[in-house]
This record gives C-alpha cells, structure tokens and sequence, in this order.
C-alpha cells in the first residue's frame, strides 16, 4: 500500500494531533470511544517507530483516555497493536487502538484482539 492508497495516511476527523502523530476515531468501533493512534510516517510496522515517534504517540493516549474518561466513564481499557496480516492487521500503516472497556459493545461488531483462529481450537 502506498501512502497515496493510505487512508491513514491522510487522515479524516483527527481527534488530537502533534507533531509526529494523530489520533481518529475507529472507522469500525467495537466499543463508543474506540479510538486509533497513528504515527504521521507512513510505516506498516509499529516496531519500526523511532523513539521519537513512541512518544508522540503515547502522548496522543494519555490525552485520548482524559477525553475517553470524560465522555464515557469506561471500567477499563484495552490498548493494543496488530503487526502483520496474521494477527489481524488490515491496514498497512502502524497504529495502536485504544479500547474503552465496560458497558455496552457495539452491535456486530466482535471485539479487538480476539484471536478466533485460537477460539475454534478449543
């Protein structure tokens, strides 16, 4: 994917922004709230952001959970990274969901970091 294919890469409805990072809301939500932190650098790897662009992104986390907190009062929070098609990565440009926890999920939605392939083994 090239970043003029990238959606993220050009991001809509940018919640909070500095200088090496953004944060959207999640085109596809599982739970109200959930949000997605990107670096501005087209990278597919969150294991290749620089220290720099670490910060930037943890920065833009602390502030999304303050605005998260206020508008929903969440029991918790799941925060992670999909690297890679096999574990479930659709777009090639690193980002890092933050998911509010409690409450109500949205409606066929599944959650985030669920591993199915797991689940059917069981």
């Amino acid at each position: 994917m090239t970043e003029k294919e990238c959606p993220f890469c050009n991001p809509e409805n940018v919640l909070f922004e500095n200088e090496l990072a953004v944060v959207i809301p999640d085109k596809y939500p599982v739970r109200p709230g959930h949000t997605l932190v990107m670096p501005r650098r087209h990278i597919a790897s969150f294991f290749e952001l620089t220290d720099e662009e670490l910060a930037a992104c943890y920065e833009l986390i602390k502030k999304t959970k303050e605005m998260v907190d206020g508008k929903y009062s969440p029991d918790g929070y799941k925060i992670g990274i999909n690297i890679g098609r096999s574990s479930g990565q659709t777009v090639m440009h690193a980002h890092i969901h933050v998911v509010p926890m409690g409450g109500e999920k949205i409606s066929g939605r599944s959650e985030v970091f669920v591993r199915k392939d797991f689940l059917k083994e069981k």
